[in-house]
């Protein structure tokens, strides 16, 4: 029996199902060539070379080839093959893709294939036993993948699908799937007209519509007031620099393959620039700006920063990988002494903006370290600097009681640092906050304060996000509420339902009132039914519906209808602005 709890045994019983899956291919489709097809969270995909599209009617037709392949049990049998013999053997086959792999693999590299009937496959495994071992499966969808990732290379078809040991758990994943779906910020997200992308503008840059941006705003000044209530000091920095900024700050050596440059970045006798992918290095400039005392310190700098960095083609996903982002940023420059309180600060606050969303319950938290053995020297600093900064943050975090994963080789390169994760509807998980330790930067930049004793010397640094990106936690929000925005910060609050034109004076009178006490209304002035209003106002997501006829003229009320409540009944315009004001200001979140 297989330990489905396991990871490493889990993949090995989705690897298999992929393979199950090509070999079905190939029986009914001969000439698609294979490229890869590894296990991943939820189940597993495979990339294949066709000229024709799959359909879901493919789909269906390779699920019931598969069938007969598991029924068939062919016993799965590895072997090896010697470099020359591996590469014959798929040029043969006619899978241009195995021979490019074949040909990048390492001069001492074990090649290694699994048969199954008349289907064979390079493959470092492991698999099952056989394929009568797979019980339960379903191909879920089919989408475009580069080849290896790059945009330069060919675009594949990856058959996405996922299988478990018996029929009651697939099914319970595909019951949890189909609601992940309806929730799915880039399905919702566009249906309800929060953004949009378009093919000629890019990959990753998308179009926040008036619904999203007014969200965004929202989130974006609440973050900066109360950052400023909490000691922060708000800076407006450049966009762009001369790549000589990144070489001090050592992104340049680190982080050029993510960053978008403008000019040769080879060329030094003509001036090249980039994008910032981050902001330290700018801020760093207003502690530079004169001479610092210890009185200065801990200097909270702080940016709504719109940051740059050049995602690979195959990672984005509507609002929560983007090549261009706005960010809650900053860097607290301190003292040694200050490094405990500051990072429990910032740790603190992170917790109340991600709290009052209503997020922080689903959240995880890892201790990101270095990697002293990771071999593309992705880090800067001594073996004892690096040790220094983890021990002091392992104390932190320690004597703050947090529980914490450690995740290692998931370090910054100047720095271990705290993400705070979180899975969309899919369970993919990313990093919404992070708050990082500097005891590097700091250095190479010059920064200097006078301490007590008149020495000069170097400042930590803790680099921080509050709330994180802006746009990946609007798609998170409209995922955990399936597009129904907690009031306060919802991008249209109260919207007004009157019964028939001879409504629509007082209708607007209403509106005006309420915008004038900074509620968000508008009026449905189509000659519709009223009926057909209510049922749009429901798919839009609307909280509170306003009902206006000759009842509600003549006595100067409203007709509430909550989405939560139900029928509040006829209340005057004081009463449920008041009641609506109040719910406001407490950011209650109801979830849908």
């Amino acid at each position: 029996m297989i330990d489905f709890e396991n990871k490493e045994e889990r993949n090995k019983y989705r690897h298999s199902t992929s393979h199950v899956m090509a070999q079905a291919i190939k029986r009914l489709w001969p000439e698609t060539k294979l490229a890869i097809g590894p296990a991943i969270d939820d189940g597993f995909y495979y990339d294949f070379d066709r000229d024709e599209a799959f359909t879901s009617d493919d789909l269906k037709k390779i699920e019931e080839e598969m069938k007969k392949i598991v029924k068939e049990n062919f016993p799965i049998e590895r072997f090896e093959l010697p470099r020359a013999e591996a590469r014959e053997l798929m040029l043969k086959l006619d899978e241009p893709y195995k021979v490019e792999l074949i040909d990048d693999l390492p001069e001492d590299a074990v090649i290694s294939f699994y048969k199954q009937g008349e289907f064979t496959d390079l493959c470092a495994g492991p698999h099952m036993a056989s394929t009568g071992e797979i019980k339960a499966f379903k191909l879920l969808s089919c989408a475009g993948a580069y080849w290896r990732g790059s945009e330069k290379n060919k675009m594949l078809q990856r058959i996405y699908g996922t299988s478990f040991p018996d029929k009651e758990q697939l099914k319970a994943f595909v019951t949890a799937r189909e609601e992940a779906l309806k929730r799915d910020h880039n399905k919702l997200g566009r249906e309800l007209e929060y953004f949009t992308t378009v093919d000629y503008i890019g990959q990753g840059l998308p179009i926040l519509l008036p619904k999203g941006a007014r969200v965004v705003q929202l989130l974006q000044r609440w973050v900066e007031d109360v950052e400023q209530s909490k000691g922060c000091l708000l800076t407006k920095t450049p966009y762009f620099a001369k790549r000589d900024l990144y070489k001090i700050s050592g992104h340049w050596d680190h982080y050029r393959d993510g960053m978008f440059i403008m000019g040769d970045p080879d060329d030094e006798t003509k001036e090249c620039f980039a994008l910032r992918p981050m902001t330290c290095p700018f801020q760093y400039q207003v502690f530079l700006n004169r001479q610092r005392s210890y009185r200065d310190l801990p200097m909270r700098l702080t940016e709504t920063s719109t940051l740059f960095r050049n995602e690979d083609s195959g990672e984005m996903h509507g609002l929560i990988r983007v090549r261009q982002f706005t960010i809650s940023e900053g860097h607290y420059i301190i003292r040694p002494d200050q490094l405990e309180q500051e990072f429990a600060n910032c740790l603190e606050l992170a917790k109340y903006f991600l709290g009052t969303l209503g997020i922080l319950e689903d959240c995880t938290f890892r201790f990101s370290q270095w990697d002293p053995a990771n071999p593309k020297n992705k880090y800067e600093g001594t073996k004892e600097q690096w040790e220094a900064a983890q021990a002091a943050m392992k104390k932190i975090l320690d004597d703050l009681g947090l529980d914490y994963s450690i995740g290692i080789d998931e370090a910054a390169f100047y720095g271990p640092k705290l993400d705070i994760q979180y899975k969309n509807v899919f369970g993919k998980e990313d990093t919404i906050v992070t708050i990082q330790i500097d005891m590097l930067l700091a250095e190479k930049f010059g920064m200097e304060y006078i301490d007590k004793d008149g020495l000069k010397k170097n400042p930590y640094i803790i680099h921080r996000t509050s709330l994180g990106c802006f746009e990946r936690t609007l798609a998170y929000l409209i995922e955990k509420y399936a597009g129904c925005l907690p009031l306060w910060m919802a991008p249209e609050q109260v919207r007004i339902l009157p019964i028939a034109d001879a409504h629509l004076d007082r209708s607007f009178e209403i509106r005006d009132a309420l915008r004038a006490k900074g509620i968000r209304a508008e009026v449905d002035d189509r000659s519709e039914k009223l009926g057909k209003k209510i049922r749009e106002s429901n798919l839009d997501k609307i909280i509170y519906m306003f009902t206006v006829g000759d009842k509600e003229v003549e006595e100067g009320t409203v007709s509430v209808r909550s989405r939560f409540e139900g029928d509040l009944g006829s209340m005057s315009l004081e009463a449920i602005t008041e009641k609506m004001l109040e719910e406001i200001e407490s950011k209650k979140a109801v979830v849908s």
